[in-house]
């Protein structure tokens, strides 16, 4: 009886641990028949493993977390290649679908699940185009450093500090525009915390009360509160 016992008792508790996973991450990556996937996320500055599926055979996945907010999780695979094989995507409450295949995994990515995973790869697409322009730009000072020509080299020098004033500023209106999506603050904080404190503290008081009270919400006051405090 004490074996039948404590078995119910095992029974119901991973029964309570499955009711607590409020995000499920699905998937399928076409050809992969051995391989591990890894649910992560970042704690501080390191990639930390809360979920994990070894394939073996079926390149079929679930994976699945308990969310106190909207934040951006890791979908790794690891394939005996000694690379690391990770896609970034904002996670909400709900279920996420990544969808890729063997060859190409991080470039043929799919990625159906949160409104703000929608929001981010708007930002994302519009960033490809600032990071083109960024190219283009080294290699134009590249040609002017190896031609020694200074009026050349001076001016992909202006041009890139306006491309970076332009990214910033972008960020910033986007941010605004989506003031109730937990994306702007994620934003601040990831891609221009070190931007000038009166465009933070903008978009900060234009924050949603939710939003506000989001991981990322909280990061974004802790980052303003330590700026100001350093600045004295």
């Amino acid at each position: 009886m004490k074996k039948i016992s404590a078995l119910l008792a095992l029974i119901l508790m991973l029964s309570c641990a499955e009711d607590k996973l409020n995000f499920v991450l699905k998937g399928n990556i076409k050809d992969l028949m051995k391989g591990t996937v890894y649910l992560q996320k970042l704690n501080d500055t390191t990639l930390v493993t809360i979920d994990s599926l070894v394939i073996n055979g079926n390149p079929e996945f679930e994976l699945g977390t308990e969310l106190e907010s909207p934040e951006v999780l890791y979908l790794k695979l690891h394939k005996n290649d000694n690379e690391e094989h990770i896609i970034p995507f904002f996670a909400a409450e709900g279920i996420t679908e990544i969808n890729s295949n063997l060859k190409n995994f991080e470039l043929d990515t799919k990625i159906n699940g949160s409104k703000q995973q929608e929001k981010w790869a708007e930002y994302k697409k519009m960033m490809k185009r600032f990071q083109d322009q960024n190219l283009d730009l080294i290699k134009d000072n590249f040609d002017a450093q190896k031609d020694k020509d200074t009026a050349k080299l001076n001016a992909t020098i202006k041009s890139h500090d306006n491309l970076l004033k332009r990214r910033y500023l972008y960020t910033v209106n986007f941010a605004i525009n989506n003031k109730d999506s937990e994306v702007a603050p994620y934003l601040l904080v990831s891609e221009i915390y070190d931007a000038n404190l009166k465009y933070l503290d903008t978009v900060n008081k234009v924050l949603s009360p939710e939003v506000k009270a989001s991981k990322y919400g909280k990061e974004l006051q802790y980052l303003i509160d330590k700026r100001k405090a350093d600045s004295i």
